[in-house]
C-alpha cells in the first residue's frame, strides 16, 4: 500500500525571522530605525505596537548617548519561538544605560522607563570593546491577545553589566 507521507505544517519548528541594518547615530538614523522596524514587522504580519516605541527609544539612546563620530549603530529584530527580540548595538560600551527618574519638568530621561514598562524583559550585554547591545523582548502571545504568555511566567526585567 502506497501512502503519501507529509511533514506537519511546520508546527514542530518555530518560525524564525530576522532583520539587521546599520544606521547613522543621528536623530534621522533613530527615526529611520523606527520606520524600518515598523515596515519589517508589517511584512512579517506582526503589529508594530509596542515594538515601534521600544525601537524608537533604544535607537534614540544609541544616537544620543552611544554616538561616536564615524561609527554607526546596528538595529536587529528577531522573532524566535513566539518572542520578538529587539537589539540596538552602539560603540559606546563605556556608557551603560540606566533607568533614571527625571524631574517633572525634564525634557528627556524617560526612554528606559518606557522600555521597562513596554517590554517583557530587557537588558544590556557588553561586547568586545567598544560595543554594547541593549535588548528588549516582547512575547508575541501577550502582544497579540493581551493575555499572559503561558511560557513567560510573568514580567521580568534585568539589566546586566
Amino acid at each position: 500500500m502506497n501512502q503519501e507521507i507529509r511533514a506537519p505544517e511546520n508546527h514542530l519548528h518555530p518560525r524564525f525571522h530576522d532583520f539587521t541594518v546599520l544606521l547613522s547615530p543621528t536623530p534621522r538614523g533613530a527615526h529611520l530605525a523606527r520606520l524600518l522596524a515598523t515596515e519589517q514587522l508589517r511584512s512579517w504580519g506582526l503589529p508594530s505596537d509596542p515594538a515601534e516605541q521600544i525601537v524608537m527609544e533604544l535607537a534614540t539612546n544609541a544616537a544620543t548617548h552611544g554616538r561616536v563620530v564615524g561609527r554607526d549603530f546596528r538595529l536587529s529584530l528577531y522573532v524566535i519561538a513566539g518572542t520578538l527580540r529587539i537589539e540596538v548595538t552602539d560603540t559606546r560600551g563605556d556608557r551603560l544605560p540606566r533607568v533614571r527618574r527625571p524631574g517633572g519638568s525634564a525634557d528627556s530621561g524617560r526612554g528606559l522607563l518606557l522600555v521597562d514598562a513596554l517590554a517583557d524583559r530587557w537588558g544590556v550585554v557588553t561586547e568586545p570593546f567598544p560595543r554594547k547591545t541593549v535588548w528588549a523582548e516582547v512575547g508575541l502571545r501577550t502582544w497579540k491577545s493581551g493575555a499572559p504568555d503561558p511560557g513567560g511566567g510573568g514580567r521580568t526585567r534585568r539589566v546586566q553589566g
